[in-house]
Parts: C-alpha cells; structure tokens; sequence
C-alpha cells in the first residue's frame, strides 16, 4: 500500500486529515459537462448538492466551472468566474465546506481564495500563464495533474513513448520541481495522475495497475475515475450505469494509495473506501 508523508493539508481556515482516504465530491456548475452537465447551474441546485453530498460524507466539494470532458472547448476566464463564484461563496458562508476549485484560470484562482475557497485543482499543473503566480499568492494548496493535450484534442490517438506510469511520475516530477522553484512549498502540493486525459483505454488500466509507482513523489494522491468512459468500454454500459464499475475502480485506488477520490456518487464511494481501507489496516 502506497502511502505519502503528509498527513494533513493545510486548506485556509480548514485542516484535511490525510492520514487515511477521503472523498471529494463533484459539483460541476457548468451546461456542458460529460455526465452531469446543466444539473446544478442555478446557485440554490448546487448548494443543496452540496449539502447533500457534504451528509454523504464528503470531505472536500469539488466546484467546476470549464468542462475538461474530451472535446470541450475553453471558456472565458469572466464566464468561468461568473460560474463559479457565487458557487464558493455560498457554499463557505452557508455549508462552512471544505471548497476545492477545479480552475486553470489565474483570476478564478485569485477570486476563488478570496471567497474562502480551501484548495485548487488544476488540470493543466499550473502551466497556463499567471496560473503558478496566482496559484502562490493564494495560500492554497493545490494539486497538479498530468494530462496530454488540451480537452479539445487529448483523445486524439494519445500516444507514449514511454510506459505511462514513467511518463506521468516524470511530467508530474518536472512540474513539481517548477512550482517548488517558484516558491510554492512541497507541503502544499498534491498530484493526479489524470485518469481519461490523454490517456486510451489501455493506458488509464495499466496506470490504475501501477499506481504505486507514483510513490516516489512522496505527495497525496488524489484519483478520479468516476463515470469515465474507461468504464463503460470495458464493461459497454452508458453513464448511468457506471457506477458499480465506479466502485470497483475507487477500491483499487485506494488499495493502490489514492488519499483523495474524486467522485460524482459520494454516499456508496464513501462506503467503499472505508470498507477498503478498514481491510487495509489490519495489515499494518
């Protein structure tokens, strides 16, 4: 079993023990995204989402305001921030939740963290420009992922020419080496691996296998997979009915030393990872 040397997170007023698996919930609030798209836009759904996964056991809720499903175009760092800001705000003032906000956008980040926003989650590893500078002055910390492409093309023939979990410790290693470079102190840091981002069928499987490879970088490891299409072409089911494939995957996440797992189901995810990791400890 994979383990990182952190065991809590510093999140601005919140501290996020790490010292066994926790749940992320999803709480997309754009029209577009792949499974949930359109379902929470209107602030007073998202907030009662929100609620409702924070009393399935949610740790962190998980905000996004640009899809990152494959084939999405970028949207305006303004339209992003129109989305997602009344978002964190309410949930901060009303749930007092652990906000995360899934952003590349500098601005968002900035906002965000001013609202009381805990954490941030790029898909892009803080490449885009101003995102590392914003990403520092915020406070937060923050987890990078690794992806090839950008959405609007990642699934096009994504190739390696390396075993992909060579590529992914080695991207991710690179950019954690650039942000501690910055100033953005090691403590603050998580990874994703970026399950479906530039990744075939074959690769998300033989990452999720090797998983414990990403162990050397010695940070938290945050893991999502729900719903994903690596589920429903090897098991032919449509989105909604992804979930027990879901679960099986979550387990062997957290098998495999997944600390946070970024889900859509919270209540059955949370029950899974605890059944896992209840097995797990009695081999310590």
């Amino acid at each position: 079993m994979m383990t990182s040397t952190l065991a809590s997170l510093a999140c601005g007023r919140h501290r996020l023990d790490l010292s066994f698996p926790r749940v992320m919930g999803i709480l997309n609030v754009t029209p577009d995204s792949f499974s949930d798209g359109g379902r929470h836009v209107a602030l007073d759904d998202a907030l009662r989402h929100a609620e409702r996964m924070l009393a399935e056991g949610a740790a962190i809720i998980d905000v996004g305001g640009e899809s990152t499903r494959p084939g999405a175009d970028e949207v305006s760092s303004q339209q992003e921030l129109d989305r997602v800001a009344p978002v964190v705000e309410a949930l901060v003032r009303e749930l007092d939740a652990l906000v995360s906000v899934d952003t590349s956008c500098p601005e968002v980040m900035r906002e965000s963290a001013a609202l009381g926003a805990g954490m941030i989650n790029d898909v892009r590893a803080l490449e885009r420009e101003g995102a590392l500078a914003a990403a520092i002055g915020t406070g937060l910390p923050v987890c990078l992922m690794h992806r090839q492409g950008e959405p609007r093309d990642m699934q096009q023939a994504p190739r390696y020419d390396v075993p992909i979990e060579e590529a992914v410790v080695d991207y991710l290693a690179e950019r954690v080496a650039t942000c501690e470079a910055a100033g953005l102190r090691r403590e603050r840091l998580l990874v994703d691996s970026g399950f479906g981002f530039g990744k075939t069928v074959e690769h998300n499987l033989r990452l999720l296998n090797r998983l414990e490879r990403l162990a050397v970088l010695e940070l938290p490891l945050l893991v999502g997979m729900s719903r994903k299409s690596m589920i429903g072409k090897v098991l032919e089911r449509p989105v909604e009915e992804r979930l027990p494939g879901g679960l099986a995957l979550t387990a062997l996440a957290v098998e495999r030393g997944a600390r946070i797992l970024r889900v859509h189901d919270v209540a059955p995810s949370v029950d899974a990872v605890n059944m896992t990791w209840a097995v797990l400890k009695e081999g310590c």
